[in-house]
């Protein structure tokens, strides 16, 4: 019987983890007045590997947060990992007028990023990492900017695919 369980265990999606990074009050005016509703972004991620950013909008801000980190779950992306906890490579994410430099770094660095860019390095996994964000400050872009850099990373392995080459041969 205990063998059930555990094997239910094993078995059940991974646990995610929610951020909300920004909660803003949007108006709508209209011939009556002014519409108040909330509006919320939220990234998700398991610290696996997995990290996803979704955006809602209610009259409620409890309801604002459920519909956004629905919508994060829906866009969850794989980000690839070095044996450091790092990125593979440098690279930079772009998302409108916001740009954020992403940069691999050695066991022990830690995450050096900003409060957007650091929620979704934290909830994607990754260990030690250097980020600057250039650009706009947004924080919805910056987030973007963040997960547009991450779904662009390849493995080595991937490259070298790609080129149809051996990985000792890169």
């Amino acid at each position: 019987m205990a063998r059930d369980n555990r094997d239910n265990f094993e078995n059940r999606e991974p646990e995610l983890i929610d951020n909300v990074v920004s909660i803003r009050r949007v108006t709508k005016v209209v011939k009556g007045g002014r519409n108040m509703r909330f509006s919320a972004l939220v990234v998700v991620g398991d610290k696996k590997g997995h990290v996803g950013v979704g955006t809602g909008k209610a009259a409620e801000v409890p309801e604002a947060i459920r519909k956004a980190k629905q919508d994060a779950e829906k866009h969850m992306i794989t980000v690839p990992f070095d044996e450091n906890h790092s990125i593979p490579h440098d690279f930079t994410g772009k998302f409108g007028s916001a740009s954020v430099l992403m940069k691999r770094s050695k066991e022990g660095t830690g995450i050096i990023a900003g409060g957007p860019a650091r929620s979704v390095c934290e909830l994607a996994g990754i260990q030690n990492i250097r980020t600057k964000s250039l650009g706009s400050n947004n924080k919805q872009n910056v987030v973007y900017a963040t997960i547009e850099g991450l779904k662009s990373l390849k493995t080595p392995e991937q490259v070298a695919a790609h080129r149809g080459k051996a990985v000792s041969e890169l």
